[in-house]
């Protein structure tokens, strides 16, 4: 027989462009379960779990549900807030106080390591709940996971975006550097790799957190594809780091959330530095520099309709899994072999993706340490659709006597 009780909902760590379709699909599948009588949402997370604070979704029409899913960002507010043992063993004693029996987070890896402890506390307290972790996050290092709902959207924006500056850049020449988000994982910042179309089309250059990063190699890079091509756009991820595995950006801010991770977004601090140094080293006066920073996470305009699908997927299939199996866990995205694109979504234990990071394959990342290879471009396309096609003069030159 399943649990039956109450069902608690959150979101967690940095929004996106689909996380709510997450949300939307959890609740709608729990109302299909008898097992589910309330369905509370919790506001701003782990947060509002421990102060109380929920909202009554149940009651939400069909059609809320739908804008809500396509709404960027998330409804119910996030946070990123690591329960101590103190706080678990708190929120432990609101679920078994309020009858509640299902708790889905939705989230990436911190929030995955959250539910775990939740999940923990509970077996040790003798409470029989289900906790399932949803997964999200736009830098797609979830372990078990082929990819991320919310990467797929995310690397569009990036994409469409470093498309629109290689047109700019090569309008009015010089060097443009595009600061992208991505701590340990170069995944979002690879993506800029598919706005190429042409031979000279940025990005130039890739500079990922999986290889260490040198300044003088740096300038002597850039400095090579503008004389090839008379301008330069580079793709660099905020989480680039020295030869000691040190994060350049580490050094402009001490801030820190509760998870022990070095606050990198926010500031254009490191494409300010990376700009300076440029300039310093090389003879290049024109060079212009862009934080991505939170655009990336919840931009409406460029969705990707596979991310939006899979999201929508993962909620469902966690509610299902949680009614079926009366257990905890999280829902993993496999790609199925062969020549088309496809998905499977199939259970992990919360152990499997809670805390832990994934890296870049070696085997996507081009020899030269600053680009991709063909197997990450193929690997990426299904997951963030067809792109804009950018129209080109032919520049015929004609002969006119002055």
């Amino acid at each position: 027989m399943p649990l039956r009780g109450h069902m608690v909902i959150g979101q967690s760590g940095g929004p996106t462009a689909v996380i709510n379709q997450s949300l939307a699909a959890a609740v709608l599948e729990a109302k299909r379960h008898r097992a589910i009588r309330e369905i509370w949402g919790a506001r701003n997370g782990m947060a509002g779990i421990l102060k109380g604070e929920f909202v009554d979704l149940r009651k939400e029409p069909a059609a809320v549900w739908k804008a809500v899913a396509r709404t960027p960002a998330a409804a119910l507010g996030s946070a990123r807030k690591k329960p101590s043992s103190e706080e678990c063993v708190r929120a432990v004693e609101i679920f078994r106080r309020h009858e509640v029996r299902y708790f889905f987070y939705i989230g990436g890896n911190d929030s995955a390591e959250s539910a775990h402890l939740i999940q923990q506390e509970a077996a040790r307290s003798g409470y029989e709940m289900a906790c399932y972790h949803i997964p999200k996050t736009i830098d797609n290092d979830l372990l078990e996971n082929d990819h991320t709902p919310g990467y797929g959207s995310a690397a569009r924006f990036v994409a469409c975006a470093v498309m629109g500056d290689t047109l700019d850049c090569r309008s009015l020449p010089g060097v443009k550097i595009d600061v992208i988000m991505g701590r340990h994982a170069g995944f979002l910042t690879a993506a800029a790799a598919l706005a190429r179309r042409h031979p000279d089309d940025g990005p130039h250059l890739i500079y990922l957190p999986e290889r260490p990063f040198s300044p003088e190699r740096f300038a002597a890079s850039v400095e090579a594809v503008v004389q090839q091509f008379g301008f330069a756009v580079v793709a660099v991820s905020e989480g680039i780091a020295d030869e000691k595995g040190q994060p350049i950006a580490a050094g402009f801010t001490g801030e820190k959330d509760s998870h022990g991770n070095v606050q990198l977004s926010g500031t254009g601090a490191l494409g300010d530095w990376l700009a300076a140094e440029l300039r310093r080293r090389t003879s290049i006066t024109r060079v212009r520099a862009d934080t991505f920073g939170y655009l990336q996470r919840s931009f409406p305009a460029v969705v990707s309709e596979t991310d939006a699908r899979e999201a929508w997927q993962a909620g469902a299939v966690a509610v299902r899994l949680a009614v079926q199996r009366g257990d905890s866990g999280t829902v993993a995205l496999v790609r199925r072999t062969g020549p088309r694109y496809g998905v499977q979504f199939e259970r992990r234990e919360l152990h499997q993706v809670a805390r832990a990071t994934r890296s870049m394959p070696d085997d996507f990342i081009a020899p030269s340490g600053h680009d991709v290879t063909e197997a990450f471009l193929e690997y990426a396309r299904p997951l963030i659709g067809p792109l804009p096609v950018p129209g080109r003069l032919r520049m015929k030159p004609v002969s006119l006597t002055p």
